[in-house]
């Protein structure tokens, strides 16, 4: 599976629309941190395994969308921080994570 990027309000509100029929799992991605990079490693390294095909991958990264990724937070009533995932069900937030807790590990324990 692959992850789809999103750039504008519209993207994200369908994507919070779909979230009461579909889980998503969104990774805020700085493009210019070290800590971002490994996250996002961490993301296609379990997206090239054995993903849960129930659920839809999204990308946002935070300097280039920056309307977005603030836009989420604020939706989600959750502090923006970047690396960042977050599962979303039911136009809520189900679970996140940031940082260097953005793992393979931690994202098969709770989206597996």
């Amino acid at each position: 599976m692959q992850w789809k990027e999103i750039m504008t309000l519209e993207e994200w509100s369908a994507i919070l629309e779909k979230s009461s029929e579909r889980g998503q799992v969104i990774l805020k991605h700085s493009t210019t941190c070290p800590v971002s990079a490994n996250a996002l490693a961490e993301y296609d390294h379990y997206l090239k395994e054995t993903p849960n095909r129930d659920l839809d991958y999204i990308l946002v990264k935070v300097i280039e969308s920056r309307p977005v990724s603030n836009k989420i937070a604020e939706d989600l009533n959750i502090k923006h921080e970047s690396p960042q995932i977050i599962f979303v069900k039911n136009k809520a937030k189900y679970w996140t994570a940031s940082h260097w807790a953005v793992t393979i590990e931690h994202m098969r324990a709770v989206l597996d």
